[in-house]
């Protein structure tokens, strides 16, 4: 987008046009959005047209995403609004920086977008979003402003490989993860620019933090020393951010939180961390949190909770005799454990009168919508069928639908 097609969206003619699409929510229905755009050509230029339209979709799908309390009012970019942090996770890592810095420490937000770091940052510090696309800024600004935060904000158009950080105590990194054409980077010397652009800054400025993709295999990261934090909210995993400096805690490595109630685990020193047992299932499963899992810190809940052990080296899947209280595994009773067969489980899932299934796997090959297929169903019961290997062997567990999970 262009950066005079920016100011014309938050211009007041833009805002009116914005309105009046967001008051007719079937004008952004997929089979209406060609019809859509004709009519907005009518009133606009081609690309002013085009904006509109994607600004309104963009918005739409933030509401939806509860990504931001003030989503209806904010602008975005398709891409812009993909690569954004959550509100609530922004939040939380702008308030771990809060600890540690502090207030009206002069921060750099590079890469910063349509601003959805920098609304959490100028809440604490003197913040300068930096980006090589106008257009985004000039999103940014306005996003703050949507906020009240910009007296806090200033918006600077550079090249972060460039970038002169004499002004600056801190920085916040969010290089771009995805390439022109939107597909995914999982190696972060494949980001724009590549995460080893640290090693330049670091001599100048210690504390920085990164935000990276979770699906990031964190091995690429032993050459970098910095603490590894993965977020997860709701049970969902958001991102990893990268600690260096000050930032960094104390002889952590890796870090998994969970949001809303940051609830953190962190992992423990080798010398610390006697290995956990397998064995077979018992009265309970417990299915780590995904930030555990990808933190590598499935062996620390089981230590930290006492009692638990896998069931199996290779899987995160961890079980008890008697029910244990943590925010970071959802929870299962077992009612049976079952060598995989289908016709076996077929049968028995008649002999149960089971009639609705929810099935999860983990290390298993089958494919979870091929086998609901092949299940004969005819009841009013409903379990939840645990695809998974028990110390080797292909196994189904048959859990308790109805069991309350613990976060």
């Amino acid at each position: 987008m262009k950066n005079q097609t920016a100011s014309f969206i938050i211009s007041a003619q833009g805002r009116t046009a914005l309105e009046e699409l967001a008051s007719d929510p079937s004008a952004l229905l997929p089979n209406r959005e060609l019809t859509t755009l004709d009519r907005l050509r009518r009133r606009y230029s081609p690309e002013e047209a085009a904006a509109l339209l994607e600004v309104a979709l963009s918005r739409q799908r933030a509401i939806r995403q509860a990504k931001f309390s003030q989503a209806s009012a904010m602008f975005f970019t398709r891409n812009g609004l993909e690569q954004s942090s959550g509100e609530a996770v922004a939040d939380y890592r702008a308030a771990r920086l809060s600890r540690v810095l502090p207030p009206g420490t002069t921060l750099a937000d590079l890469g910063c977008g349509i601003g959805g770091d920098s609304l959490a940052l100028a809440r604490y510090f003197h913040v300068t979003g930096v980006d090589l696309d106008e257009a985004r800024l000039v999103f940014a600004q306005a996003n703050l402003a949507v906020y009240n935060r910009t007296e806090n904000f200033r918006p600077l158009l550079a090249n972060l490989t460039q970038l002169n950080l004499a002004d600056y105590q801190a920085l916040f990194f969010d290089p771009a993860r995805r390439t022109s054409e939107g597909k995914r980077l999982f190696s972060v010397e494949d980001y724009k620019p590549p995460l080893a652009v640290i090693h330049q800054w670091l001599p100048q400025v210690q504390e920085i933090g990164v935000k990276i993709s979770p699906g990031v295999d964190y091995r690429q990261l032993d050459a970098y020393e910095c603490e590894i934090e993965t977020i997860s909210d709701k049970g969902e995993v958001k991102e990893a951010v990268l600690w260096f400096g000050g930032l960094r805690s104390k002889e952590v490595r890796h870090r998994a939180t969970l949001l809303p109630g940051g609830d953190t685990l962190i992992n423990l020193p080798p010398a610390e961390k006697p290995p956990v047992p397998s064995g077979l299932p018992l009265a309970y499963l417990y299915e780590p949190d995904g930030a555990v899992i990808r933190a590598g810190l499935v062996e620390e809940l089981a230590l930290e909770l006492g009692g638990l052990r896998k069931l199996d080296p290779e899987i995160a899947y961890l079980t008890s005799e008697a029910r244990l209280e943590t925010p970071f595994a959802r929870t299962f009773r077992i009612d049976e454990s079952l060598p995989f067969n289908l016709k076996k489980l077929n049968r028995r899932l008649q002999e149960l009168q089971v009639g609705r299934v929810t099935i999860k796997k983990r290390g298993s090959p089958l494919d979870p919508q091929q086998l609901e297929h092949a299940l004969k169903l005819k009841g009013d019961q409903h379990l939840t069928l645990v695809l998974t290997h028990v110390l080797g062997k292909h196994t189904v567990l048959l859990c308790d639908s109805s069991m309350k999970l613990n976060f």
